[in-house]
């Protein structure tokens, strides 16, 4: 039986998160919120991203927070790349943990990045290397692992092929990514038990547009993975991949979780960071939890009493 307390939260807030909100948050309001999650005892976040900002508007600055960080922080953060000059770029700015992202379809690639997969693929060992010269950490990321917005459902043979291909072996984790929130978890489940991990961490990137989110990511733990992302407020969402809306609240993946460092007065101030982001962007909250510890059930502790 999974012991879920183990699978560890990476709080997406800061990339996948505001990535669709149209909103650009100062620099210094998201440092701030870099060390707030960092000092509740997140383990893992990601706070930015190398793509274009004039494509990307909200990942403006990525880099400026970066300048701002111990290389104590840096070493629970995560940067999103796409291309090898990505990675030597991020890590002459102090990046160490990259996030090697490609689509397992061609047309969300292409749509996402701006080339085929098989183009992305070829060149992940240049990546790899640009990421290991610097005593760095790099993960494949297959978004659309599951579903894909232009040609539906993915075959699972043809994430497994990419996972297994050689080009990608020297990746340290693979992070399997539910782009669009339609999966369940029953083929969560059978996806994850089926990649030949070959000892490279398995992350789940999950959302949650048909409510699955939670769901899908304890179904993942079942099937091998040690690494769920979240963020805060259900917020985010991928801006090349229609119908792609909000990710797994992290509010609901910690409360169903309960990892040793969440209680009752952390997750109120996970809440209270939530609120705060989310008011800045002028989005609602999609968090079952958050709304829950904002409730009028004054004798559950978990509830929030101010």
């Amino acid at each position: 039986m999974t012991d879920y307390s183990q699978v560890a939260l990476r709080d997406v807030t800061l990339r996948d998160g505001l990535q669709l909100t149209g909103k650009v948050l100062d620099v210094d309001v998201r440092v701030k919120l870099v060390r707030t999650l960092l000092a509740a005892g997140i383990p893992e976040l990601e706070i930015g991203s190398m793509a274009r900002p004039d494509l990307v508007p909200p990942m403006a600055g990525s880099l400026d927070i970066v300048a701002q960080l111990t290389p104590e922080e840096l070493e629970r953060c995560w940067v999103w790349v796409a291309t090898p000059r990505h990675v030597v770029k991020a890590a002459a700015a102090g990046v160490r943990n990259f996030q090697y992202c490609l689509s397992a379809s061609d047309a969300h690639n292409k749509a996402n990045i701006g080339r085929l997969t098989e183009d992305s693929v070829a060149a992940m060992p240049e990546a790899i290397a640009a990421a290991k010269d610097v005593g760095g950490r790099i993960q494949l990321c297959l978004a659309t692992a599951f579903t894909c917005p232009f040609d539906g459902p993915v075959d699972p043979e043809r994430v497994r092929g990419i996972v297994a291909d050689p080009r990608t072996a020297d990746a340290d984790d693979i992070v399997l990514a539910d782009t669009l929130g339609q999966a369940h978890p029953g083929e969560v489940r059978d996806l994850f038990s089926s990649v030949e991990a070959h000892g490279r961490r398995l992350v789940f990137h999950g959302h949650d547009t048909w409510g699955m989110g939670v769901a899908n990511s304890l179904a993942a733990a079942d099937g091998g993975a040690t690494l769920v992302d979240g963020a805060l407020g259900g917020l985010g969402g991928c801006p090349f991949a229609p119908g792609a809306s909000g990710n797994t609240a992290s509010e609901d993946l910690l409360f169903a979780t309960r990892p040793d460092y969440l209680t009752p007065t952390v997750l109120a101030d996970l809440v209270r960071a939530g609120e705060s982001v989310l008011a800045d962007v002028d989005e609602q909250s999609r968090s079952r939890t958050a709304q829950g510890a904002r409730s009028k059930a004054e004798a559950f502790a978990w509830v929030i009493g101010d």
